[in-house]
């Protein structure tokens, strides 16, 4: 008997070896066909969107790119030269969204600091690093590092913070936040279930007014009021202020994500280490906290994603972020009018930003799971 073009006959019962799929029924074809022409309706419906999509994409390829201009001097040269966007504004003032107003003649220090910064991140994000060992102790000495490279001393033009601005001083509070919040935000976590009550009601009432004070109250304290609380003739950076500030307020909120991590650990965990011996600080670093940190690796990622995004309202107390050289630029008479082009700009780098650290927060949970 023929059976495919087989001989059926020739084998044992059991050993047929297996037949091909159907032809479209396998592949992009049968993927196509179960998804997007599996009935008349959705088929109409895959047209449609079809359509749509096509007029949707040539449109903005059309403005993004074709049509686009890179090489003006103005607002009036672009709008001669094409209806596209006019991207010469982002060329002509990509050093000033960058940089800010830091010296040009500096500016290698900052760059520099920026790439040694994946240097230091590399042995704490992925634990293959060649090295390891040797590069975590670069990490602990990074930010002493990157501080002198872009404020100066010891032999390096001291910068001014009010020259500091653009996406330069993003990263400055963003990655200073998150750096420094994950630590606190823990100890605050475990100092809030703690059984000494002193130190669980410091730690509440602490996570309680940061979390019910919005973080511009926080930064317009720290623009006026914080120095009244100072020593008299005491000097506080206006940056500094705002570290502070933006630091101690993503700890609180860092600290809940930890403490539903915590909670979700099964009591008998803790009998289990209470029947070993274990001490209150080996059972928390050994058994406790990293099941807590692993549980909560979404709403950590979720909280500076936040951080990161709500660096934009230091704008407000007169520092100058993306949007606040963004401002500066659209009051040059020169390139009035294109708010479009340069908040899309902004908004692209927060994007970019923000989905990076999305995407390693998905490789951590997969690189974590135990199938449990």
């Amino acid at each position: 008997m023929i059976e495919g073009g087989t001989n059926s006959g020739a084998y044992a019962p059991g050993q047929h070896p297996d037949l091909p799929p159907p032809k479209g029924s396998a592949g992009a074809a049968g993927w196509m066909r179960r998804n997007l022409f599996s009935s008349p309706f959705n088929t109409a419906l895959t047209i449609l969107a079809a359509i749509l999509l096509y007029q949707l994409i040539t449109a903005i390829a059309g403005w993004f790119v074709l049509d686009a201009v890179v090489d003006a001097g103005s607002r009036v040269e672009c709008r001669k030269a094409g209806d596209g966007a006019c991207w010469a504004v982002i060329r002509v003032r990509v050093n000033q969204f960058t940089f800010g107003f830091y010296p040009a003649d500096e500016r290698w220090r900052p760059m520099l600091a920026f790439v040694l910064m994946f240097a230091a991140l590399a042995p704490l994000l992925f634990d293959k690093t060649p090295f390891r060992r040797q590069m975590i102790w670069f990490a602990v000495a990074y930010p002493f590092i990157a501080g002198w490279l872009i404020y100066g001393g010891f032999g390096l033009e001291i910068v001014d913070t009010q020259s500091y601005g653009g996406f330069m001083l993003t990263l400055i509070i963003g990655i200073t936040g998150i750096a420094a919040s994950l630590p606190i935000g823990i100890l605050l976590a475990l100092g809030r279930q703690s059984r000494l009550f002193s130190i669980r009601i410091i730690c509440v009432s602490l996570i309680e007014f940061l979390r019910g004070v919005p973080l511009i109250t926080l930064l317009f304290v720290a623009s006026t009021m914080l120095n009244y609380f100072m020593p008299p003739g005491t000097s506080f950076n206006l940056l500094v202020r705002v570290l502070i500030m933006v630091t101690i307020f993503a700890s609180a909120y860092i600290a809940e994500v930890v403490r539903g991590g915590l909670q979700a650990i099964p009591r008998g965990q803790y009998e289990a280490a209470d029947a070993m011996g274990f001490t209150y600080w080996k059972t928390t670093r050994l058994i406790t906290l990293p099941q807590a940190l692993k549980i909560s690796i979404p709403g950590i990622v979720n909280t500076f994603i936040a951080l990161y995004k709500d660096t934009t309202l230091v704008v407000i107390i007169g520092l100058l972020d993306p949007l606040g050289i963004g401002r500066a630029v659209l009051a040059d008479a020169k390139w009035n009018g294109l708010s479009t082009e340069t908040y899309l700009f902004v908004a692209l780098f927060f994007f970019f930003s923000c989905f990076a650290m999305s995407r390693y927060s998905l490789y951590l949970e997969k690189r974590l799971h135990t199938g449990h």
